[in-house]
């Protein structure tokens, strides 16, 4: 009787082991389910809130030269959130867009011999007569705006002149370009900075110089984008 009792004993620990084990093994079953159902809904409500955005974004012309990818001038380090977008001016007087694209290219030469390192890109290039260069993906920082490099989209503008007011044509695409990201990412006219706003430099010059034609520029974001929100609801309707 007493060996009876011992192995009914051993099989009653056994499924009581057993039974606890399921549970345990059911809850974190339970818990995996539900985490992948906040997660996939998460996705779902991104992706929804995208496709929403990109129903209303303007059309504009870019030109896609991305950068080789390389330590001083596209690290491919990721830009996980855009919080706003900085507006520069290249300094170089007369150059246009695709040359100050192939500079920041050729940064790789330009550093072999030296013993200062150069570490210098945007994600935009606008030239002389508008076009728009785009030469680092959005998904990845540039080498532009110091503290401000990991969270904005960096834009380059060039100028004829030593002063740096951007002509006519380079205007209009800055403004075009600078919607664009705006809606694209959720953004409004206060998060378009200058370079100035980062570090104190003096870049873009003229903007720099004139506070009263920076605060117009944002004046004149800010329309568009209400603009194009309008015409996008209108549509809907």
């Amino acid at each position: 009787m007493s060996n009876r009792r011992k192995s009914s004993r051993w099989k009653s620990i056994r499924h009581s082991k057993i039974f606890r084990c399921a549970l345990v093994i059911s809850g974190v079953a339970v818990f995996i389910l539900l985490v992948s159902s906040v997660l996939l809904a998460v996705q779902k409500q991104r992706r929804d809130s995208q496709k929403k955005r990109e129903k209303i974004l303007p059309n504009i012309t870019i030109e896609t030269k991305l950068l080789e990818p390389n330590p001083y001038s596209r690290p491919q380090t990721e830009l996980k959130k855009v919080r706003g977008v900085v507006v520069h001016y290249t300094a170089n007087p007369g150059t246009d867009a695709m040359n100050n694209r192939d500079y920041f290219n050729n940064l790789p030469k330009i550093n072999k011999n030296k013993k200062k390192k150069k570490y210098v890109s945007s994600h935009f290039v606008i030239g002389l007569e508008g076009q728009i260069v785009q030469c680092i993906p959005l998904n990845e920082i540039a080498y532009a705006s110091n503290d401000r490099n990991s969270d904005t989209i960096s834009i380059e503008c060039c100028h004829p002149k030593v002063d740096g007011k951007f002509n006519e044509a380079t205007y209009q695409a800055l403004k075009e370009l600078v919607t664009y990201l705006c809606l694209r990412f959720d953004l409004s006219s206060e998060d378009v900075i200058r370079h100035y706003d980062v570090t104190g430099k003096q870049c873009p010059l003229y903007y720099v110089k004139n506070e009263d034609k920076w605060l117009a520029f944002r004046t004149e974001i800010e329309n568009g984008i209400e603009l194009y929100q309008t015409q996008s609801k209108n549509k809907k309707e």
